[in-house]
């Protein structure tokens, strides 16, 4: 009986000190896991949100980089922290939605094995073709492409890439048929765009916008249905024949399961005062990159937004037959 009311009240004094630390959060410098290298478009997009929210918390938020292996080795040591709230990540629509039915063997679960806290930033991908393509618009491109089958070739940041499964599910709307040829990243790709050793490429916003502004290649669409921002006079896909059509790459903070309910909503708050800071919104858009609409911020919209997205790109990614280890 003694045993049993002094591990009763262990239990409790521990519980008490869990919910003091989670009110108290932070109190020390936190980390933000990034699952790619430094330099890479998820790290640009990191780096400006580590800054204010850092002003915000009142303690340093450090980035981690973690890369390797399209970004689940990384995400995968993040639901193995400590979920105190001193490590989150910045997930995104390839770690957390796409690799589910991509990898046969996937680290992590994206759903079990975390906790939503805000949907934060969404950057739009383009098709870009070379400036001698004979398409002017998204429409001419499909007819291009339904009368020379096969014959249209676009590049990718590699098998499996979020710019390989926008580009594929392009073509499967649009009942044409194109040659994927992956490259070791993106850079390559569009430099053979540019040089019209290559058809076209599915890009982030963050590459596509220099090229654009330059006149080195040719935008066609943004893949979603509303026009982007960043270039309001592009065209969406839905706009031009592809209702409802919609691919445009998120970003996301989540903490790993188990993290105190009073740490996710401290951290939701600080991303809602992130999101509402001008010099942030501009330093993002420079990069090609804007803040989610204000009533897409909460947790319980993340939650109801991954799994439409998990089911959405799992159809996507069968259809295209691809799989990796």
């Amino acid at each position: 009986m003694i045993a049993r009311r002094l591990a009763c009240s262990l239990i409790v004094t521990a519980l008490s000190f869990t919910a003091a630390a989670a009110q108290s959060w932070p109190e020390r410098p936190v980390t933000m896991i990034v699952p790619f290298a430094a330099g890479s478009a998820s790290d640009t997009v990191g780096r400006i949100l580590a800054a204010r929210l850092g002003d915000v918390l009142g303690q340093q938020v450090v980035i981690e980089n973690m890369g390797g292996a399209g970004g689940t080795i990384g995400t995968g040591r993040a639901a193995r922290a400590t979920p105190d709230g001193y490590q989150f990540i910045l997930g995104g629509i390839d770690t957390f939605a796409m690799s589910k039915a991509l990898y046969k063997k996937l680290p992590y679960d994206p759903v079990a094995d975390f906790v939503p806290v805000a949907l934060v930033a969404e950057q739009p991908i383009v098709l870009l073709v070379r400036k001698d393509l004979p398409a002017k618009d998204l429409k001419e491109f499909i007819a291009y492409g339904k009368a020379n089958p096969g014959k249209l070739q676009y590049g990718s940041a590699g098998v499996g890439s979020g710019s390989h499964l926008a580009c594929a599910q392009l073509f499967a709307a649009a009942g044409i048929e194109g040659a994927h040829v992956p490259y070791r990243g993106s850079a390559p790709a569009m430099q053979d765009v540019i040089a019209g050793r290559l058809d076209g490429i599915c890009a982030l916003g963050a590459a596509a916008l220099p090229q654009i502004t330059s006149g080195t290649v040719r935008p066609l669409a943004i893949l979603s249905k509303e026009r982007s921002p960043l270039l309001p006079d592009l065209a969406s896909a839905s706009e031009q024949g592809l209702k409802d059509f919609d691919a445009p790459f998120w970003s996301a903070f989540f903490v790993p399961k188990g993290t105190p309910d009073a740490v996710v909503k401290k951290l939701n708050a600080a991303a809602l005062d992130l999101m509402n800071t001008p010099s942030s919104a501009e330093a993002l858009k420079k990069v090609g990159t804007t803040f989610v609409a204000a009533d897409r911020r909460s947790p319980e919209y993340l939650q109801k937004f991954l799994d439409s997205e998990i089911a959405k790109w799992a159809a996507i990614i069968k259809a295209s037959g691809v799989t990796l280890d």
